[in-house]
Order: structure tokens, then C-alpha cells, then sequence
């Protein structure tokens, strides 16, 4: 389901840079992807924070200007930035 939204998202067929499962976080009900995105030699924080309702799962992009010099630090501050903003905001995140 997250899959098909980052095909989607990004156009196509799965890309390099797509979270595989084992990616994934699991916290407090929600589920956070990492994402990697490149810009100018350094990469973005980015990330999928998804939830599942009765009506259905409900996503948002969590995107910052912060940027790292390796995939493995702005993922590791995705998931970081994305706990913060649940704790922060809950399930408002998706109105």
C-alpha cells in the first residue's frame, strides 16, 4: 500500500532510492518510510508517516530543508523529525 503511493509519488517503476520493508518504523501506531532524496550532493529530510482509520490508511509527507551528507543520516533524522512531529501533532497530521 505505502508502495504503490511512492510509485505513484515518484512516477513508475519502484526507484533505488524506495524504503523496503525493513525500513520501516514502527511507533507510537504510526508507520515511518524514510525516503531518500538527493538535492545539490546532500540529501533531504524526508519521510511517509501513515496511520491506519477504520475508513482507511491516511498518509502524509514529511518533508524539511535540513540536509545530511549521507543517505544513512537523513534517513536516520527522517525517523527522528517524524517521532517528534507525531508526538507533536497525532492524528491532526492527517486533517
Amino acid at each position: 500500500m505505502a508502495f504503490d503511493f511512492l510509485r505513484r509519488l515518484f512516477g513508475g517503476a519502484r526507484a533505488a532510492d524506495e524504503p523496503d520493508p525493513a525500513s520501516v518504523v514502527e511507533y507510537r501506531g504510526y508507520r515511518i518510510l524514510p525516503l531518500v532524496r538527493a538535492q545539490g550532493g546532500q540529501y533531504l529530510t524526508c519521510a511517509l508517516i501513515e496511520k491506519d482509520f477504520p475508513d482507511g490508511p491516511k498518509r502524509h509527507e514529511l518533508i524539511r530543508a535540513d540536509t545530511h551528507a549521507s543517505p544513512d543520516d537523513a534517513k536516520a533524522f527522517a525517523v527522528q523529525k517524524a517521532r517528534q512531529v507525531i508526538d507533536e501533532q497525532g492524528d491532526r497530521l492527517f486533517r
